[in-house]
């Protein structure tokens, strides 16, 4: 019986990994390291790293602007900060925040190819995402075929990413995992060697829209297996937890991670980016030292 290029891509990396051993790392990386990177600098940095997210049934034209100018706003307010790294948006509102948005070096992120979901067939996928693109997309997040990766339907998996990432081109594109919804540590770094191998730029934890969203051990794994990869390839692969990010611990825990499993490579707002919105209030709250709601 012949291997499949997955199986025999699979075959390079450890997939023996027991939920224990994970929670025994995160333990000690959160216990022994998290308090040295609770710093300004630190949270000036996250800052940065935020893509500034709303996903929302209620989302309008209006509000989405709004939205947008609160980020032009930013930079007259606060100068001497970081902007935040990305504006997150459905692909209806695409147009609306690369035409008003205008602050260099903020990304325009969309989530595509049928998010949360991605219970569409293929054509609408491709559709979607090329049409964000075509309005001013610059990143595309798309959720892996989750069904399809449970079936063990690893090809199907593989190849719709590999599409999807043939209509981004140079756009760099983001394969949500929803770990909340695999079985173990396991299924979690497979499905992220998967979506790196099938052409992956970043590797995200979570819609936000499922529960649990982003933890901090799906974070462990995701970021042993981008070592891995590079190890393997070469190829640097960014990191977005994402969903239930929700203080600026939380933040702090994710940094850690990235810092300890990865290293300083990996600290910069090109790889590391947190997708929330309530987070970038509280990370510019500590920073200015007063309770600030900005955004």
């Amino acid at each position: 019986m012949t291997t499949s290029k997955y199986e025999q891509a699979l075959a390079l990396y450890n997939l023996n990994i027991s939920q224990e051993e994970v929670e025994a790392a995160v333990k000690s990386i959160i216990e022994e390291k998290a308090p040295q990177n609770d710093t300004l600098e630190v949270k000036r940095f996250l800052l940065g790293s935020v893509e500034l997210t709303t996903l929302k049934t209620t989302d309008s034209a209006e509000s989405v602007l709004a939205f947008t100018e609160r980020v032009n706003d930013f930079e007259g307010a606060y100068p001497d900060l970081p902007h935040v790294a990305t504006i997150c948006v459905y692909p209806r509102f695409a147009e609306i925040v690369s035409q008003s948005l205008e602050v260099e070096g903020v990304e325009v992120a969309c989530v595509s190819g049928s998010f949360p979901s991605s219970q569409a067939v293929l054509e609408v996928k491709v559709a979607e995402t090329a049409l964000a693109i075509k309005d001013g997309a610059t990143e595309i997040d798309i959720v892996m075929s989750v069904g399809a990766y449970l079936s063990g339907d690893y090809e199907t998996v593989c190849d719709e990413i590999a599409e999807l990432k043939c209509v981004c081109g140079d756009k760099k594109m983001k394969v949500i995992l929803e770990t909340g919804l695999l079985p173990s540590p396991t299924d979690i770094k497979r499905a992220s060697i998967l979506a790196m191998y099938a052409g992956a730029d970043y590797i995200k934890t979570s819609t936000g829209k499922e529960k649990p969203a982003a933890t901090p051990e799906a974070a462990y794994v995701m970021c042993q297996a981008i070592k891995e990869y590079f190890q393997q390839t070469g190829i640097q692969i960014g990191f977005k937890p994402a969903g239930g990010l929700n203080t600026v611990h939380d933040a702090l825990v994710y940094y850690t991670i990235v810092k300890e499993v990865l290293g300083e490579q990996w600290l910069t707002n090109q790889w590391l980016r947190l997708g929330t919105s309530r987070l970038a209030n509280l990370l510019l709250s500590e920073v200015t030292g007063e309770e600030t709601k900005f955004f």
